[in-house]
């Protein structure tokens, strides 16, 4: 705390003017979602603004989805903050009627990881960070960012630090979508019986494309993201399967019944061709499938029902469902909700944002270092002596926020 004290005033930002800029120029122009747009599948999305005239390489802002979350993920955050950590968890546990703030400091641990607690928890605590950066390092977010975007649960993250949504309404809304997912999951169990969750394959990067298309086959349905075929809602739970995340190059994520998806996995390789290495996920929910539908007529209804900033969004923000910015309120709405049944295109996302529109700094935000990890493996962990104004960095623990700041004000001009 001392030290962080001693840092910030170095700066120029301690005293009685916590907000003053972490060293940067500020002769930027806020970027809202830009007009320009480009068809995809019949649908018009917005590209993201040329930074040609900016004073910043194009910088992405990204959150974590669940898994993430840990007991005391908090704690050194409110001890070294607490001005700003403390009225923010005591607002978070006002919001939710229940004491969340001590579920993440004190545990239990299978208390924690319940989806009902661990979605909301990992929500609050990445926006809880990004306000330590801003209020306490003076870091204007409007101002630093061009896109951001989140893993699964932290596309809400997102919609937040973006403004397209208020906080206290998506802490609502991942509450109670958590509580509905969890449920989906319990009458799962209890109406065909067996073990659900998610499985992640990690195979050569070669073979991925492949390795979807002999899914695909096994499964018998020929849609590339869950949820598109409306007869997988139809199909008794025990029998659905569907790739919920396509996360990197060599990397996706399986969601459903556990015995099933070990019987694809032994006829992908006996049949296939393929031999991925089957690494199991600490979750009991398939997330992603059609399983989730209960959850996604929820999420539409709330929101239809909330506002949603468009209009005068900082920045534009990356669908999971189809890997490029919302387009409209409408959009938001209805891909938000779908998100609940679809694969999270993720590796579609940063590819996007990395090969097309140039993306060359990125940060994450929140518990973990899952994100930073998936994005690295894409855009190849680049930092200033590899790629002119790039870098990959990552702020989940109070000693890093220096560093990160740090990096992005030596790159500030560079590009």
């Amino acid at each position: 705390m001392r030290q962080l004290t001693k840092l910030r005033i170095r700066n120029g930002l301690g005293g009685s003017s916590p907000h003053r800029a972490h060293g940067f120029h500020h002769n930027c122009a806020l970027r809202a979602p830009t007009k320009p747009r480009v068809p995809l599948n019949g649908v018009d999305y917005p590209r993201l603004a040329s930074t040609s005239s900016s004073c910043h390489p194009k910088t992405a802002l990204f959150f974590p989805g669940q898994g993430v979350q840990r007991i005391g993920m908090a704690t050194a955050w409110l001890e070294a903050f607490p001005g700003t950590c403390k009225p923010f968890l005591e607002e978070m546990d006002s919001l939710l009627s229940y004491p969340l703030s001590e579920i993440i400091a004190d545990g239990p641990n299978s208390t924690l990881t319940a989806t009902e607690n661990a979605q909301p928890a990992i929500m609050a605590t990445s926006i809880m960070i990004q306000r330590v950066v801003e209020q306490e390092f003076g870091f204007k977010t409007g101002e630093r960012v061009d896109v951001c975007l989140g893993h699964s649960l932290g596309e809400f993250a997102a919609l937040v630090s973006s403004r397209y949504l208020r906080y206290e309404d998506a802490l609502r809304m991942v509450r109670r979508r958590a509580e509905v997912m969890a449920r989906c999951s319990r009458d799962a169990s209890k109406a065909e019986g067996g073990e659900y969750g998610m499985i992640a394959l990690v195979c050569e990067p070669d073979r991925l494309s492949s390795l979807i298309e002999a899914i695909h086959d096994f499964l018998g349905h020929g849609a590339s993201e869950g949820g598109r075929d409306d007869s997988t809602f139809h199909t008794p739970a025990i029998e659905q399967v569907l790739i919920a995340n396509i996360n990197s190059k060599n990397q996706i994520v399986l969601s459903g019944n556990i015995e099933r998806i070990k019987a694809l996995l032994v006829q992908l390789r006996q049949f296939g061709g393929h031999d991925p290495r089957a690494v199991r996920l600490a979750t009991d929910s398939p997330f992603h499938s059609p399983i989730m539908a209960p959850a996604a007529k929820v999420m539409r209804d709330i929101l239809e029902n909330t506002d949603v900033n468009f209009d005068d969004a900082s920045f534009p923000c990356v669908s999971n469902v189809s890997a490029r910015p919302f387009g409209s309120v409408g959009q938001l709405r209805e891909l938000l909700s779908r998100q609940c049944v679809e694969t999270v295109r993720w590796w579609d996302s940063i590819r996007w944002l990395d090969q097309e529109e140039g993306v060359r700094r990125w940060v994450g935000i929140g518990p973990g270092k899952v994100g930073r990890n998936l994005v690295g493996k894409e855009v190849g962990m680049r930092g200033r002596d590899d790629v002119r104004g790039g870098g990959v960095w990552g702020i989940s623990d109070p000693k890093e926020v220096e560093a990160v700041l740090r990096a992005l004000e030596e790159t500030e001009g560079v590009g």
